[in-house]
This record gives C-alpha cells, structure tokens and sequence, in this order.
C-alpha cells in the first residue's frame, strides 16, 4: 500500500485566491536531491529564495546504511522488473530491468552521491568538442567546476591501496595504448572535523558510506541549503506537474494585488504545493516519468523527449577466485584493528585506466553488504565457460578449510556509447521503459575484461546485460530549439506551443540535459551543469519576484534592481521557520476520508466514464465554498474536498482526461434553494493533446414527493463540459449530458470507503439526506431585504392609459417612448413592441433588474406597450376567460397602439404563457388581423400547451373544480398582506400549500402560487431581490376565474374555446406573421414540444415567412423573462428576431424550401428531448421518432 502523502495544499489545494498566503507555497520548488537538485537548492536558498526540495526517498544517516547482505537485499533493494515492482518503494538501491539492459539509480536525500564511488573527474575534451555538446557551456565553465570541486570536497587518496598497486602491473601490458588516470574523490580524507570523519578504507562506499566519511550532496550543498532556509521534505514522490489553469494564474498582480502561483507539482493525484518556478532533477529515469506523466496531463514538451538516452559507455564484470592480493573485498568495523590503514580495501575505486580507443576500466571494492550471489551467476554468466563453475567449487572449499582464500574484484568501464537509446511511456502502465544506446566499443570492452581476469588468474563473471550502467544520461537533452532537443542550455523546458520557446519558470537541472556521453565518471559534471543552470536560474527567480514587487507597489515608478531586491528577500529568511532535513508532513488531526466512485453515462450522446478518487475534509481554505452557497448551520468539512481521477470521452479526446484540479462539495445549498441540496463537482481535465476542459457536475436533491425521486437524484450528476480556451474570444461550446453510479459501483464505492473519519463521513452524509428528503428542514432562508435594500432601478418614465374593452371591462396599457435624440429616421420608424403577461404575474417591467425586457427594448428604439389585461393584479376580474383576454382586450390594446395618427402601424407581439394562449385566440379566431401584427414572439407558449406529466396530472384531477366551488363567488385570491382573508380563501391557501411542488421555498406566498400553478421558475435563475419584490409587492392579488378554461386548454394541449370546443387551430391562414417560438430546456410546467410542435404548425402552413424555434438551456418558465442573466441568454433571441423583420428578412423565398418546409412533420422529432440517455441535441439528425411525441404529431396531422 503507498504511503499516503497528506495535504501540502498548494494555494489551498485548489487555488482559491491569494495561494502566497498558504505556507506551503513557495518561490521554487525542487524535485530531487541529487547533484543537479542539490545545487539548484543551495544556490536558490543561498540568494534569499523561499525554495522547497522534495525527495522520494528517505534521509540515509550514516549508521543507516546496511552492513549485513541480508539487511541489504531485504531493506535496500527495489527491483522493477518489466513492470513487476518489489522492494521499499524508498529503497536505497532501485534497479530497472528492462529486456537486455539493467539500470541502477539511488533514491535518498544526497541522491547518487550516497552509494556512488566519488570519482570526481574533469570532463573530457572529447565530450566537449561533440557537435551536440552546447558551446554556451564553455563560456564559465572552468569556474562551475572550480566551484563544484569545491563544494563536494573533493580530494586525492593518501596513499596506493594493494588492488591499485597489483593493476598498475599488468593494465599497461594488457589494455593496448592505456594510461592511468589521476582522479579525486568526494571522500573526506583529512582529520576529522565539522561532523566528518576520516576515510577508514573499509571499502564501502558503493553501498553508502558508514562511517561519516563521504562528502555526499546532503553534507555539503543540502546543509548550505537547509542553513539559508530551504525546506526539505523527503519520503514525497512527485508525480507530475501542471500550470495553474484557475483565473489569474498566470496574470501578473496590480493595485497590489498578489497574483498566483504559475505552477502546481502533484504529489498524488489530488494534493499538490505551488510555486512559480519548479526545477525537476529526479534523474533521468525520474525526470522523464514526471515529463511524460505532465504531458499526458496538458503540459506541452518537444517531441524529442525520451531520445538522445545514454548510459556513458558503462558496463560491469566481477573477477573472481584471484591468488593476486587485490584486497578488495569491504571491511566491517570488527576488522579495522587487525588490518592496518595501508593494507585495507580502501575507497571503492582510487584507480583508472583509460585506453586510447575510447573507454577507461576502473577498479573497485565490493562492499560488505553485497551478496557476492549477486555477481556470480544470478546476473552474470561465468568466463571462461568451461572451469569458472568447478573454479568457484573450489574456492569456497578452501574458504571452508581455512586455506588461503582468493580475492576477488569488480571491473568497472565507461566509455562512449552511441547515445542513440530511447525512454518511452506506458500510459495504461503508467511507467517508463527504455532502450539503452549502441555501444559500438562493447566488444573491446569485454576483451580487456577477459585479458585483465587471465592475468589475474581469477574466473570471470561479466553481466549478461548488454547494458548495465548507474550513470545515465540523456533523455532531456540540451539542444537549440524544440525540434532537436527537450531544453536550452539554461536548462528552460521548451514549450513548443509559444512564441517564447519556453515554459516560464519550468527547468531540469540534472544528468538529463547532457546530450552526449561523458567517457568518464559523470559526478563532477552534472554538478559543474547544475552551477551553471543556477546562476541563470537564480537571476531568473530574482527579476520576476522584483517585477511583481513593482507591479504591487503603490509607486509604478518605484524601481528596484536584482541586488536589492536579493537582500531585501535575505533579511525576511529569519522569520520563516527551517525545517529539519528528515521532516515529514504531518497527518491532518482532524482525519480524512478517501472514496473512490465510478459513473457512467452519455454526454451529447456520446459515452462517457470518470473515475473519481475523492479525498474529503482536505482543508481547503473556506472560501472556496462560499461563492454561492449559504451553509445554514455549521457543516463538518468531510462533506468538502478535493477530486483527482481521470475522464474517459473517446469521442472528444482518445486518451484520458486526467483532473489536474477538482473540488467536490456533497451538501451545498444555494440561498435561493434552501430546500435543495447538491451534490456539486468542479473539475479541470487536461489531455495529452494539450487541451483543457472544465467539467461542472451537479446531483440535484429536492424533498419532492418525500424522496420518491431520491434514489434518481443522488445517483445522478448533471453535467456541462466546456473546452478551455486560449484566447477569450474563442466561442464556447457546452456539451451536456448525466452520468449514473449503479448499484453495484455505489457498493464498491462504499466499500472502498478509507481513512479514521469514515463513519463520521457516512453519518454526516445520511444526515444531510435525511435533512434533505424526509425531515424537510431548509437550510437558511431566502435573504429578506428591507425596502431600502431592494435595489430598485430607476426606471424610465412611462404614459398611464386605462381602456374600455368592448366588454365593458376595464384594463390598462403602460407606454414607454423612446427619445429620439440622436436617432436615425430609419430607427426612428421601427414599429413598436406590444407585452402580454402570464396569468397575473409580471414578467417584463422589473424595477429591482437592471437589464428587463422593456429597457432592453427601449434601448434598441423601440416604443413599447405592456398590456396590463383583466387577469392582472391592478384591475382583477371575478369572471373571466382567457378566451375573453383574446377577444376583446388584446383588440382594445392595439386599437389603443394604432389611435389616433397611427392606423396603419404595424405591432410586434411578446407574450407569455396565458398571454401567448390569448394572442393565438386573438388571431386564429380572427379578432385582430394578421395585417396589424409585424412579428409574432412567445415563450413557453403557443397554439399548443404541452404540460410536464406532474402539471398535467394535477390538471386532470378535480383540483381546479374543487378550488373554484371552495372560493364561490369571489374568485380573487388575496395574497400579499391581505387586510381581509374570509374562510375561503383561507382554506384554499391551506390546500395549496399541501399541493407538492418540484422545489420548495421559505415564502409563504411562493408556496401558495406554486401549489396552485406548479413551480413556474427555477429559484436559483432569480436574484433575491426579484423573489422578494415578486411575492412581497407584486402579486398583491390571483384572479381565479380563468383557471376552469386554463384547465380546459391544458387537457386538451392546444387552444379550445371556453366549452373546450376546438375553434382555432382549423383557421392557419390567419396566423400569417412570423414568429419565434421560445421554450426553456430545463422543463418547468411547459414542455419543449410546447414550442416544437407551434414551429413545425407554421412551418407547414406559413411556409413562406420566417419561423424559428430557440430552446435555452438552463431555463424553466418564468425565469425565461425574469432570470438574472435573461439578458444575455434570452432576449438577444427575441431582439435579433424583431431586428430581422424590421429589416424586411421576415419572407422565406424559394418553391424548395418551401417543400421541404411542408414536408417537415414526416421527417423530423423533437431535437431537444431524448429522454432516454438524458442528452439535449439541437440540431435535426434525420427520421426518428419519439413514442411519447407521436400522439401529439398525430394530433397535429390529424388536425390540418
């Protein structure tokens, strides 16, 4: 099981603001520990940056290293063979087995520098004279050097150790054209001092000195580090990193203003820390994963990462069964006091011999703890064939009798391979493979170790690899541009998608970069890389955290240069706190809770599947779940927290979609939907492709019918996604969709429940259900402003006219005139706008909006009217029909618009609901002329009325009928502060309330209206201040009478006479005007095919007008008119369609597209509903059909 890595929260685990703020953000970010990282942080930490190193492996005292082989294979050993991993995860030894070639890197605070030999060694001439070698290099690099040497101590052994002394003998005759080589060491060979101690020549330095006597990176750079301030955590593997996507992320501060972080490392796939810089020296091996994992992931690298992979020309033998006094077998601290200093083993390798045709072979100690099996047929095969098998009989016989023992060695070589070897990705996998290089000097190299064992007298034991090396190179290579190489010489990643080449403050800092093979132990030039990439990283670091000094301050001409700002940051090093090298992160107190869930469903159609990995209680900062939320009482934070996991949608993008960022929040109430709970999801996804997508979630719980629904509900996820785009004038497209948890996944789901808060977590969760669906309780209420607080704008003043009906009725009109001040005559000549209301609600002069129906108009030029007819609260009438509205008060109205010097001015209609009913009356029964009416517009209203099947089944009951008998005469229905209320109406007001409404609401007089109509509007579609005003001043009173031909109408499902007689939908030929038929795609009351079947009506027998059906999503009813963002998703609609006929577009011209038109109904279906998979699609995809559609499409035949 991994080691679980808790909550770094990088700018709160989710970006939710100022991430400087969070303690764990930091300026740079180190991954690694080796030479590369090592260097990298000191210098950072050195120049006064804020810098974190994170290490995979565990910090190594020296008491800690094995000594026993037991202790070794058991405890420092992780093996990864092809895919198969045993072993520590943080193992001191980590070795790759990959086909015909073995690696061996180190994992440990100090890196390589832990278990290596310390051969510090000047690079070659002939590595740098390479044509990939970069030039820029050259310019300090004597002095990155220097200074390397420096810092890792490095010194030459005192004296020739007896394995050094027997080959200086015999090299020179056997390796042809050969010299040796003076080397130093990372090994402290003075008087012990500073916590040092003094080489003892045990031997051991291959498996990690025991003694204090190495000058390994954690001795030297890591403590400089740690003094200047450095924060190290170990035991934290990297996984990738990403850009931080979220709204300013990459937006540099003003007005003082902290931006965020640029970039977020990932420790799993949820938790993560923030920096503005991040250096990857992971090694090769590790600093390729990470790449590859990012890649997949969204970051953009050159395509020649993973190629140009070496492995120095390196290879190992091991010599066995010599009568020669090697003495190169390690000691263990019983042995010291009978060897004396000059006859011990001494440093791993203190001799090297280099050949003229390319490669050096170096000698070297076997540690105490190695099992020699390891070197003698496991991984080895035996030379020469036909005697090292009875040879190796023979000496452990004479090691079991005491007789003199044999000695035996390890022959190392590196030389200069072909580096022509490749590192590639698994993604199913998720892990690394490589392909190590040519090595075209194999076969010389194998003859000298042949040669060398002959001399010696000893049995050879050569790898069975092709390849077995522990000095990788390569993978990342430095190069002059993206297309030959993965880095610049300062180490900065390409970014092949920019203009800048780079990924600001994204750099590798390791073996990774080196281009070309070495030709000799690689420790002394990664280090003198690293000092290099450093000076520039630093200066880097330096001048972007001055720039966002002078972009925060007050004074924009308030300059400061790198220097000071360099000391300025050293004098704030004080106060943060300095962690110790072995510190961990803590476990939350408070506990978490991980859960891992499955869905799958349909998005536009199109299969869709997340696997989501939930971390709850991961202390976020608060403030990421306040925006549109309002808890109520206090809710535990289990209930909050982050989502990591992958997307699967082949049909947007074959490879997964990974979530680099994702917020879950199980019981979030909207303030206008106290009665509501949600289940809300928030992710980032990101592909490999390089594109980002946003998906938005949420489970809908409402306490409708004591949960009848509830099962459906809390199993199933709404969702939107949306591409991410570059640039913000990019339109967005937002696919919808649901995506279910079975039964069964729910089960696994809970069964894979983990961590010490999870029956908290279930508790808490069953609670907030039952809250939600049985116990009924809200959370908070709706916001209740004073009368000063309502917000309301002022609005345009506007002409009182009360008229006369035919009828005798008396009704209103309200006249807004547009000024006509900067006009043209063409704007000046646009005919004007008649409003029709629903049933008594007003749903177009809005005083608490800034942007309603009329201003939108009046600032188009139009001269509007809004119809104030005998359903409305001003002059309500005790008997009525909506019959009555068409015949005789829509006339009187536009009689009114056409009096006295306009008779010939033609009238652009909106209506709604009952108001759409009456002006169809009006038309098709031929109380107004199609003549006097220029465009026709209604919303979730037609010639036809298609209720939702819970709307409809309240219509066929007797509700109406008994409500009517229980009010008697008086059918006026007080609701707003009434100063008298009879019994009556009392008890019908006790009755509504009952009634079940969709979504519940704290307003008395919003329960009363949705128990009597059904829920007309989805609460969170309106701001407070319009629910308040709407049932605290405007539906001061409800007219009844109309409802038993309401009734009439909707159990018919299109327009009836008040006997429910059919008279108008037989006379099309007077519906000539064009017409835009609105319907909201969440369905509220009104179905779709409201508007669809109305559409495909005049599209049959208006051929040759312009008709068009808008469905907009996210809408019900009422909220079409009266939502907070109507403005910019609905009226543009209604506005471009009276545009249209204004500028004469109204006529659809040519004898084909009127046959198809008349051909509509044979071959098309409702484009919005497939209820099946739940998905909305727009567009007309051809001959199918609905079962619940067809009777409506017959009745519609049927009919013409």
């Amino acid at each position: 099981m991994e080691k679980e890595v808790l909550v770094f929260n990088g700018g709160g685990g989710g970006g939710d603001g100022t991430d400087c703020e969070d303690c764990s953000c930091y300026d740079a970010i180190v991954i690694g520990s080796g030479y590369g990282g090592s260097v990298a942080a000191c210098r950072m930490a050195r120049a006064g940056i804020k810098v974190c190193l994170i290490e995979k492996g565990r910090r190594w005292e020296s008491q800690d290293f094995p000594t026993q082989p037991l202790k070794f294979v058991m405890s420092a050993i992780r093996m990864n063979l092809g895919g198969i991993k045993f072993g520590a995860k943080d193992a001191l030894f980590q070795i790759h087995e990959q086909g015909d070639s073995v690696a061996v890197t180190a994992c440990g605070l100090g890196g390589g520098s832990l278990i290596n030999a310390g051969v510090m060694a000047s690079t070659p001439l002939r590595a740098r004279r390479n044509p990939k070698w970069p030039k820029e290099w050259d310019k300090d690099w004597e002095l990155c050097e220097a200074t390397a040497s420096t810092m890792l101590g490095s010194q030459s052994a005192p004296i020739e150790f007896s394995n050094a002394q027997v080959m200086n003998n015999i090299v020179e005759e056997e390796i042809e054209e050969s010299f040796r080589s003076s080397i130093n060491l990372s090994i402290n060979f003075e008087s012990s001092s500073q916590g040092k101690r003094s080489c003892l020549a045990c031997g051991n330095c291959l498996s990690g000195c025991p003694y204090n006597a190495k000058n390994s990176t954690d001795k030297n750079y890591l403590a400089s580090a740690i003094k200047s301030g450095c924060e190290i955590k170990t035991q934290c593997q990297v996984q990738y990193i990403a850009e931080n996507l979220e709204e300013g992320c990459n937006k540099e501060g003003s007005n003082g203003e902290k931006p965020r972080k640029r970039w977020r490392v990932f420790l799993n796939d949820i938790d993560y820390i923030s920096s503005d810089f991040v250096i990857i020296s992971g090694g090769v091996l590790g600093t390729a994963e990470i790449l590859f994992k990012s890649q997949n992931r969204g970051l953009t690298v050159s395509e020649r990462l993973g190629h140009g992979f070496g492995c120095n020309g390196n290879n190992v033998a091991y010599v066995d069964g010599s009568p020669a006094p090697l003495n190169a077998f390690g000691l263990d601290k019983t042995q010291f006091s009978k060897i004396p200093y000059q006859e011990r083993p001494g440093p791993s390798i203190s001799s090297s011999y280099t050949s003229s045709l390319g490669f050096s072979i170096q000698t070297a100690v076997v540690p105490v703890s190695f099992p020699k099996l390891l070197f003698k047929g496991i991984w080895t095969f035996g030379w020469p064939t036909e005697s090292w098998f009875s040879q190796s009989i023979i000496d452990k016989l004479k090691q079991i009798f005491s007789y003199k023992n044999s000695q035996g060695m390890i022959l190392n070589t590196v030389g200069f391979d072909e580096n022509n070897g490749r590192i590639t990705f698994d993604e199913d996998a998720e892990r690394i493979s490589f392909t190590p290089p040519q090595d075209p000097l194999l076969a010389r190299k194998i003859q000298g170790f042949q040669k060398l064992s002959k001399r010696l007298g000893g049995s050879l034991f050569m790898s069975k690899y092709r390849s077995t090396s522990v000095h990788l190179l390569g993978g990342c290579s430095v190069a002059a541009d993206n297309t030959n190489g993965v880095c610049n010489h300062y180490g900065q990643v390409f970014d092949p998608s920019l203009p800048e080449m780079v990924h600001p403050g994204l750099y590798i800092c390791d073996a990774s970069l080196i281009p070309c093979s070495i030709g000799i132990n690689p420790c002394l030039t990664i280090a003198t890389i690293a000092e290099h990439v450093s000076r520039h990283l630093v200066q880097d670091i330096l001048t972007y955290k001055n720039s966002l000094r002078q972009r925060q301050l007050p004074n924009p001409n308030f300059l400061l240069n790198v220097d000071k700002c360099a000391k300025e940051v050293e004098h704030e090093i004080p106060t943060r706190k300095c962690l110790s090298m072995d510190e961990k992160l803590e476990e939350n107190p408070t506990g978490t809770v991980v859960i891992w869930e499955t869905m799958r469903g349909y998005i536009s159609g199109m299969p869709c599947t997340a696997y989501l990995r939930m971390k709850m209680n991961s202390k976020r900062k608060k403030r990421v779940y306040e925006q549109n939320q309002a808890i109520g009482e206090a809710e535990d934070f289990l209930l909050k927290g982050k989502i990591g996991g992958y997307v699967i949608f082949e049909a947007l993008e074959k490879s997964k979609l990974y979530i680099i960022d994702g917020v879950v929040d199980m019981c979030r109430v909207d303030d206008r939907t106290p009665y509501t709970q949600y289940m809300h999801y928030h992710l980032i996804l990101a592909s490999a492709s390089g594109s980002k997508y946003i998906l938005e979630g949420q489970k809908i719980m409402n306490p409708f019918l004591l949960g009848a629904y509830a099962w459906r509900e809390s199993t199933t996820l709404h969702v939107t996604l949306r591409r991410v785009h570059q640039s913000s004038s990019a339109e967005n497209v937002d696919l919808k969709g649901q995506l279910h948890i079975s039964f069964m996944e729910l089960l696994r789901s809970i069964m894979s429940l983990s961590g010490n808060k999870r029956q908290r977590f279930v508790y808490l969760l069953s609670q907030s259900l039952l809250r939600t669906y049985v116990l009924q309780v809200p959370r908070g209420r709706h916001w209740d402003p004073s009368p000063g607080n309502l917000n309301e704008q002022a609005y345009p003043p506007c002409i009182f006219h009360e008229i006369q009906t035919e009828d005798g009725v008396t009704i209103s009109c309200r006249q807004w005139k547009c000024s006509q001040s900067g006009r043209s005559e063409v704007e000046r000549r646009k005919n004007p706008v008649l409003l029709i209301n629903g049933y008594s609600i007003e749903s177009y002069c809005l005083p608490t909006e800034p942007k309603d129906l009329v201003r939108s108009l009046l600032e188009e030029g139009y001269e509007t009217w809004l119809l104030e007819a005998r359903l409305h609260p001003r002059h309500p009438s005790n008997d009525f029909t909506i019959e009555d509205i068409g015949k005789f008060d829509i006339p009187a109205a536009i009689k009114k618009m056409q009096e006295p010097d306009k008779p010939s001015v033609r009238i652009h209609v909106i209506a709604h609901c009952v108001g759409g009913l009456a002006i169809h009356i009006a038309l098709m029964g031929g109380h107004i002329s199609a003549d006097n009416i220029a465009s026709l517009c209604c919303s979730n209203s037609s010639m036809f009325f298609k209720l939702n099947a819970s709307s409809l089944f309240k219509m066929k009951l007797p509700i109406v009928p008994i409500a009517m008998a229980i009010l008697g005469k008086d059918t006026i229905l007080p609701l707003i502060k009434p100063s008298k209320v009879n019994l009556r109406q009392k008890a019908l007001k006790c009755i509504a309330r009952l009634i079940p409404c969709y979504q519940r609401c704290t307003y008395d007089e919003c329960t009363v209206v949705s128990g009597i109509f059904g829920s007309s509007f989805w609460h969170e579609n309106l701001s407070a201040s319009m629910h308040h005003w709407f049932y605290k001043t405007s539906v001061s009173r409800l007219p009844m009478s109309a409802f038993p031909h309401l009734r009439k109408i909707c159990n018919a499902g299109f327009i009836v006479d008040s006997d429910g007689q059919n008279k108008y939908l037989i006379h099309p030929e007077r519906m000539a005007v064009p017409t835009l038929y609105i319907s909201g795609g969440r369905t509220l009351l009104v179905t779709p095919e409201t508007s669809f079947l109305a559409n495909q009506y005049m599209r049959l027998h208006q051929s040759g007008l312009r008709h068009t059906r808008v469905v907009v999503d996210g809408f019900g009813h009422l909220d079409l008119l009266v939502g907070e963002e109507s403005y910019k998703k609905v009226f543009p609609h209604i506005l471009s369609h009276i545009g249209l006929v204004e500028q004469g577009r109204h006529v659809v011209t040519g004898a084909k597209e009127s046959k198809y038109c008349k051909e509509a109904l044979s071959w098309s279906d409702d484009p919005f509903e497939d209820r099946k998979r739940g998905v909305h699609i727009r567009t007309f995809n051809g001959k199918y059909f609905s079962a619940e559609i067809l009777p409506s499409v017959f009745l519609l035949m049927h009919l013409v």
